[in-house]
């Protein structure tokens, strides 16, 4: 499978940004799919995974009340949406697959990153 993540960008503390990730193949809605962070000198965290069916979300909680992730398998897209951002949520975003919706560790696929910025 392959992921196309878009979305990133400039925004001042407070602000809102909606990331997407547009998945290749037919077999998208049996996905779980998950959102990923990196900021500088940082290692890759986990942010949010979505369940195949979308029926059951799960986030770290440091994002957990600011953001939502949701999908829409019509469209083979899944979905960021990042609220009261905060300088600490700059970092380059990357969706993933996951093998296992609730261990981050079963990553099966990365998308290329999109970067978001926070400015204070």
């Amino acid at each position: 499978v392959q992921l196309q993540a878009s979305g990133g960008g400039l925004v001042q503390a407070g602000g809102s940004l909606r990331l997407s990730c547009a998945a290749s193949g037919r077999t998208f809605s049996s996905y779980n799919m998950g959102w990923f962070r990196q900021a500088p000198g940082k290692e890759r965290v986990f942010v949010a995974a979505i369940r195949w069916d979308g029926r059951s979300t799960r986030y770290a909680d440091f994002v957990k009340g600011r953001f939502a992730i949701s999908r829409d398998n019509a469209k083979n897209t899944v979905y960021l949406q990042m609220n009261s951002l905060k300088p600490e949520d700059t970092a380059i975003y990357y969706c993933a697959v996951l093998k296992w919706y609730d261990s981050p560790m079963s990553v099966d696929s990365w998308g290329q990153g999109t970067q978001v910025t926070v400015s204070s």
